[in-house]
């Protein structure tokens, strides 16, 4: 206290400036924390990280001359081509080659392989094989590749790996039924696999021999295990993932085209009057059946077979499965059954057995 004036002003000066020192030390300390908060590996955001620098081109090394001779130059576009003896289709078992669509939804050279990518010219409906393409030569390939046939115990033993639904090399079959991308997925399950387990749903399982049929013949492969909608496709002995057939992809899924109407105003064999009169009592007879969305259908087609015969009008219950899965339904039905689909109301499948001959 008995310091002069001017000392005492100098060492609060001095104070002071300690003072902020410590205030700047500890805000650019916080800062730092913050930043490593944000920064660090456990609260790492990929949306804001920053950019990583573009790698630099290797150096190119000077060539000897033996290494100078000409490298073979290989298009990127350039178009695949496939041996594969049939026409590449969207779904090839949901899809009948003997009805003619009426229509188009898009342009034929809109091809779903995109622009250039295959050899084959898209139709709208398909992209066909070449002529030059023999379905007997694929078959004993075919026959090749699946060697001689699997023993008891090694069908038992397949089976037993496979057949259960903790399977990791599984597929799951849609509404779409058996697609062209599907076989290219078979394909590389069986890469490491000898056999794949394929879950079945929806309405290609009105007809699984159908499935089953399309499954061997597009793969190559056998069926070693068919239960209600669950089969096991075997690849073969000899088969090579090496020496694959060439399935190009569909890079987008085609529009479907235009069919000929289902449901006639007036029904075959009856006139108007007998058409709605037959609407009505269907629409007021107990249902059948009640079908669930993307359900197994396996048993559908006997129930309506029995039913027609002692009932002339058949009813199904297709609550919440979906106007385009009905049509779907009555479609398959129609050559199945036979029957005559007269009416589709409110997810309601009304069947005509047809006239008695």
């Amino acid at each position: 206290k008995h310091l002069p004036k001017s000392s005492t002003v100098c060492l609060v000066r001095m104070l002071s400036t300690r003072r902020s020192l410590a205030l700047a030390k500890d805000s650019f300390l916080s800062l730092r924390n913050l930043q490593a908060r944000f920064v660090s590996t456990e609260y790492y955001d990929p949306p804001f990280s920053p950019l990583s620098k573009p790698a630099k081109p290797a150096k190119k090394t000077k060539k000897t001359e033996q290494d100078q001779s000409p490298e073979p130059m290989t298009s990127p576009t350039a178009p695949v081509t496939s041996d594969l003896p049939f026409d590449f289709r969207y779904s090839y078992s949901e899809t009948n080659p003997a009805i003619k669509p009426i229509g188009f939804r898009e342009p034929k050279r809109f091809s779903p392989f995109g622009p250039g990518r295959l050899d084959r010219n898209w139709t709208g409906t398909c992209a066909p094989a070449s002529l030059e393409s023999d379905q007997r030569q694929w078959a004993v390939v075919r026959d090749k590749i699946l060697g001689e046939a699997l023993t008891e115990e090694e069908v038992a033993e397949l089976v037993e790996r496979y057949r259960h639904s903790d399977c990791s090399r599984q597929i799951n079959l849609g509404k779409g039924g058996v697609t062209h991308n599907m076989i290219d997925d078979i394909h590389n399950h069986w890469k490491k696999a000898e056999a794949v387990r394929i879950k079945c749903l929806g309405v290609p399982t009105l007809d699984m021999d159908n499935i089953c049929h399309h499954l061997e013949e597009k793969s190559g492969g056998k069926i070693v295990y068919r239960n209600i909608n669950i089969l096991v496709l075997y690849r073969g002995r000899n088969y090579d993932p090496k020496s694959r057939p060439t399935i190009p992809l569909m890079l987008w899924k085609p529009y479907p085209p235009i069919y000929p109407r289902l449901v006639k105003n007036v029904a075959d064999g009856l006139t108007f009057e007998e058409t709605k009169e037959m609407r009505n009592r269907g629409l007021h007879a107990p249902a059948l059946m009640k079908l669930t969305r993307n359900g197994v259908y396996v048993n559908v087609v006997g129930r309506v077979r029995e039913e027609f015969e002692t009932e002339e009008v058949v009813r199904l219950d297709c609550t919440h499965v979906g106007m385009s899965d009905c049509k779907r339904i009555g479609v398959k039905l129609k050559d199945l059954v036979p029957c005559v689909p007269i009416l589709f109301k409110d997810e309601q499948i009304i069947l005509w057995r047809g006239k008695k001959n």
